[in-house]
């Protein structure tokens, strides 16, 4: 079975909207598994410049599907290694959730592999 391995990676600015309320990321981080195959996340890894605690929040076709919290000026790295399949033209979305006015960046590095 031949595999691809996609990276979403990149630093997004936000501001936040309360910590119920995600809003997207500058730059929209999002990927959307080819018609013809199925992905499965295989890590995140992920940092917060602001002075607060934000969620990331991975959206399934717009619903949300994990929650990432990132401490204040902080960073972390979650091993996801096959937790589940995401089926063909299913749409990824990383989005936060950080407390109203709160500006900041995330730096992100979230790695998938088609199958």
């Amino acid at each position: 079975m031949e595999s691809t391995p996609r990276i979403i990676t990149g630093t997004f600015a936000f501001i936040g909207a309360g910590l119920q309320q995600p809003t997207a990321l500058a730059g929209a981080p999002t990927y959307t598994v080819p018609a013809d195959r199925r992905a499965q996340l295989i890590y995140l890894r992920a940092g917060n410049s602001a002075d607060a605690l934000v969620t990331l929040v991975l959206l399934r076709d717009g619903k949300p599907m994990r929650l990432f919290p990132l401490g204040a000026r902080s960073g972390q790295h979650v091993p996801l290694s096959v937790v589940e399949d995401l089926f063909p033209e299913t749409v990824i979305e990383v989005q936060v959730a950080a407390p109203e006015g709160i500006a900041g960046y995330v730096v992100l590095d979230m790695g998938l592999m088609e199958v």
